[in-house]
């Protein structure tokens, strides 16, 4: 544990703190005025510590820090390290790696719209995070159907190109900027048209092409003219959706939460031009015992650390901590003032208080349907332990598949069930190692004996037993894992194997099968099991073919050294991503130059 008495070298000046358990693993990170008086303050009586703070010291075995000169730039390097390292005991946006993001392309020629997972530093302009991924899709197919710009991956750095326009040209999806159709000055001008609809300034974006309907109606281009009257009838029909909230017509972010029993949702409302455009519900883990102030300040500082757009006012329903500072930050990161306001009454007020009754709503609707999953989730238990005649409820399940190509990049997956819920931090995978060939049977018997070989040589990974082990497959590889597990005599692990054709469950000792009722939770639960295990067995196998592939086949490319080989793996993920890659793409990966780009590019095109 750490000792205290470090604290009286630690300096009066601001900073970050960095927490580590035994292991050395980051477990908090938190950002101070003054260093030596805040780590001080964890080590004072239980008694007076939050119940989070409480159990997290005991585990504290050494603390860093980094000194700053300013509690903004101690901010901003908490919210780096918080995003790098997402220590259990910060409060965290749940699983916010996984909101997309849309991405317009502005550091390629004819630029596009993707959907991606990830902000980089690459010249595009981001838009989000988006928590409602339907809302999200829904606004790209409004703008695919009302600006006709590009979404093949082509490389248009050299137009026209040789080969026809697609179908989205014929459709009118698309105005062919491959075939030289449409200008880079006029198709830039549609894709800063699609920035003012993300901004939300359909208002402004309107007024804007209502001015050039009409100035291409006097110079006789009534084509282009109806173009453009059009887009604009689609705009008005999304702006009429939207709702008037503000009289001001002032861009402005409206941030409120909600507590559950175990979780806390924070809702942001997205005011642009006076009207509502958007709402997004965020989850937020690992605030029992937190108070508001600080869980709020939390959220801001992630959100906004990653958002695309910081507007100039940001009303909070109540007081939040640091809040100069984080003014301060937020005015650093637009280049303008920001202000976050607290309303005591009038319109900020009712705004605020809306966004807290829609963020109240969207936790009871999301309890409700946990509530409902638990019942069916224990229902479906319940219903294992009596078809199969267990005598524990099978709260935990473990399922292994086995997954190769004709023997070769042998692979099994280890998928948990905990509550009738994937627990993913439990899944494990293995290449199998002592079988040649195709053989599931063995395979599956190596996998299971070095899963449970390592819980009984204490290892850590694997220390929690299953109620039930499920074997994708039949009798053979039933076998062959029931074997396994009398060689180290945990024989007494329920154990069952799951036929493919017919959902048979076959069990040691017994020639005919186990048939569940077809509308039974049982069978539902048994199958999402099995499934999931096959996913997570594919997925490893294609992960390690891939690879193999992609070496053997660069290693034909002159110039493609292993170097180079293993970057354009990491940076494209496979084959097929670097096959569609561009010359500019394959040329900005670490390692490469525009040679080496343009003799990949040409190698696999060649081929096609």
């Amino acid at each position: 544990m750490f000792n205290p008495e470090r604290i009286a070298s630690f300096p009066e000046r601001p900073g970050v703190y960095i927490m580590k358990d035994k292991r050395g693993k980051v477990i908090y990170v938190g950002k101070a005025v003054s260093l030596k008086h805040r780590v001080r303050s964890y080590f004072q009586s239980s008694k007076n510590l939050p119940i989070k703070v409480a159990s997290m010291v005991p585990r504290i075995e050494d603390i860093e820090y980094i000194v700053t000169d300013s509690e903004v730039e101690a901010l901003i390097l908490e919210c780096n390290l918080i995003k790098f390292h997402r220590p259990k005991y910060n409060i965290l946006l749940r699983d916010d790696k996984q909101y997309p993001y849309i991405k317009i392309t502005l550091n390629e020629k004819f630029p596009r719209l993707l959907v991606v997972r990830r902000v980089k530093k690459d010249g595009a302009r981001y838009f989000g995070p988006y928590a409602n991924a339907g809302a999200m899709r829904e606004a790209i197919d409004v703008i695919r159907k009302i600006f006709p710009i590009r979404s093949c991956k082509k490389d248009l750095s050299q137009v026209p190109l040789k080969e026809r326009p697609c179908l989205n040209f014929h459709i009118k999806r698309c105005l062919a900027p491959c075939q030289a159709n449409i200008s880079e000055n006029d198709y830039n001008d549609i894709i800063r048209n699609i920035i003012m609809f993300l901004e939300g300034k359909q208002q402004t974006l309107i007024d804007r092409l209502r001015e050039k309907m009409e100035k291409a109606a006097e110079n006789l281009d009534f084509e282009w003219a109806a173009v453009l009257r059009n887009q604009i009838l689609a705009l008005e029909k999304v702006l009429e959706k939207q709702k008037i909230v503000s009289a001001d017509m002032s861009d402005k972010d409206v941030i409120a939460m909600a507590r559950g029993f175990d979780i806390v949702c924070a809702q942001v409302f997205f005011v642009r031009e006076g009207k509502l455009v958007e709402r997004e519900p965020f989850i937020l883990k690992n605030t029992e015992g937190v108070e508001r102030k600080e869980i709020l300040a939390s959220f801001i500082k992630q959100f906004y650390d990653s958002a695309s757009f910081i507007p100039r006012e940001i009303i909070v329903e109540e007081e939040i901590e640091d809040l100069p500072i984080i003014e301060e930050w937020l005015t650093q990161k637009k280049g303008s003032k920001v202000s976050i306001t607290i309303p005591r009454r009038g319109e900020k007020k009712k705004l605020a208080e809306m966004v807290a009754e829609n963020a109240r709503t969207f936790l009871d609707q999301r309890e409700s349907m946990k509530d409902r999953e638990k019942m069916k989730s224990q229902k479906a238990m319940e219903e294992l332990k009596t078809y199969l005649k267990l005598e524990d409820i099978p709260n935990r399940i473990e399922a292994f598949d086995i997954s190769n190509t004709k023997g070769t990049e042998s692979v099994a997956s280890m998928i948990v069930f905990e509550g009738g819920s994937p627990k993913k931090q439990d899944y494990r995978r293995f290449k199998i190692k002592t079988v040649e060939g195709p053989n599931d049977f063995e395979s599956i018997k190596e996998a299971v004996s070095r899963r449970f070989k390592r819980a009984i040589e204490g290892d850590e990974k694997f220390k929690d037993l299953p109620d039930l082990l499920l074997i994708d497959g039949g009798k053979g590889q039933l076998k062959y894992a029931r074997e396994a597990l009398r060689e180290l005599n945990l024989e007494y692990i329920p154990t069952i194997g799951l036929a493919k054709e017919f959902e048979h469950i076959f069990v040691e000792g017994k020639d005919d099968p186990i048939i569940l009722p077809r509308d039974s939770e049982a069978l539902y639960l048994v199958q999402r099991v099995r499934d999931e295990a096959h996913r997570f067995a594919i997925t490893f196998h294609r992960q390690l073919r891939d690879k193999r592939n992609l070496h053997s086949v660069l290693e034909d490319i002159p110039g493609i050294g292993k170097v180079r080989r293993l970057a354009l793996l990491n940076a494209l993920g496979s084959i097929d991503g670097i096959k569609e890659a561009s010359v500019d793409e394959l040329s900005k990966v670490p390692g490469m130059n525009r040679k080496a780009a343009e003799a990949v590019y040409n190698f696999f095109h060649k081929k096609i």
